[in-house]
């Protein structure tokens, strides 16, 4: 029992120091604290985490793999918790991660939303989607893709109309993770404010699409600064362990 004290003590203590970050750079930027979203990427880490976390206040943890948050999101179905899919995602897991995510944060391309739309109207379902957008993408091709997944700048009001339209499908807002290469790497607050530019386009066409998800451990407060409304915190909570698998 001692060990589960010890991590939870842990946990508190990094959940503490995120929460005065966030808490700093609202302030900084002149906006309310309940104006940014916590959202923990509990990737790697074990279902006893997620109900420590959970314990302690947090109703917000994402995933990126589906062989790994398939198990612990059944495992955690007590808890008041909303499941973020993050990771790029291949139509052959889509079933399974509708039966547990709330919201799929890293919808890029045409074939996915009829997969995910064809499996929430089975599951009776209603998914919430960001569309992912990659800022390193090859501008000359349109909607050419990122490295770490994602559509172009260009491609993103389309891949919305088609979200915004698609059965047991609700747009929510865009995503972007900092690009490691192209324009915008180092340059995170830059990136982010770039994704503030195309969230304000897209709510011209879809006002209730006002999720902006961007931001990590090591750039929360450029995403803050931005205008985020959602950053995603996993190392700077759960501390860094070896990757499983």
């Amino acid at each position: 029992m001692t060990d589960l004290q010890g991590r939870k003590d842990e946990l508190a203590a990094n959940l503490a120091r995120v929460e005065e970050r966030i808490s700093a750079a609202c302030a900084a930027a002149g906006r309310e604290r309940e104006d940014v979203t916590l959202i923990v990427v509990t990737k790697t880490y074990p279902a006893s985490d997620v109900r420590i976390l959970s314990g302690l206040g947090v109703r917000h943890v994402a995933e990126n793999r589906d062989q790994d948050a398939a198990p612990k999101a059944a495992e955690c179905a007590d808890l008041p918790l909303t499941w973020h899919f993050v990771g790029q995602l291949q139509t052959n897991k889509v079933r399974s991660v509708v039966g547990y995510a709330d919201l799929v944060q890293s919808v890029d391309r045409a074939k996915l939303v009829t997969a995910l739309s064809k499996e929430a109207v089975r599951a009776e379902r209603e998914l919430g989607c960001l569309i992912q957008v990659a800022l390193d993408a090859d501008v000359s091709v349109g909607d050419g893709r990122g490295e770490r997944g994602g559509v172009g700048p260009g491609g993103v009001e389309e891949l919305a109309a088609r979200v915004a339209e698609a059965p047991g499908l609700r747009l929510d807002g865009l995503m972007t993770v900092a690009p490691l290469t192209g324009d915008y790497a180092g340059r995170q607050q830059a990136a982010f404010e770039r994704l503030m530019d195309l969230s304000t386009a897209l709510r011209a066409a879809h006002p209730a699409a006002n999720m902006v998800s961007a931001g990590m451990s090591s750039d929360l407060e450029q995403a803050v600064a931005a205008g985020a409304t959602h950053v995603r915190v996993g190392t700077a909570v759960l501390g860094v362990r070896p990757r499983l698998g």
